[in-house]
């Protein structure tokens, strides 16, 4: 657990622009995944869309829900 909370406290002095970056690196990472096998664009559509609700779950929850 103190390696969660080591992270934690560092996350906590990025700011919005850092988060920004992290999220165009991110999509330029799966560009290069893309470009580099191509059978990933492949895949039906629905396991994408299925992979962004699963992983958008937490972090929806935890926006709008979740007190304190």
């Amino acid at each position: 657990m103190k390696l969660i909370s080591y992270l934690n406290k560092r996350l906590k002095k990025l700011g919005l622009f850092d988060v920004w970056l992290i999220k165009w690196a991110a999509l330029f990472f799966g560009l290069f995944l893309a470009k580099l096998i191509p059978q990933i664009l492949d895949i039906s559509i629905w396991w994408y869309v299925g992979l962004c609700v699963l992983f958008s779950i937490k972090p929806i929850y935890v926006f709008y829900v979740k007190k304190s």
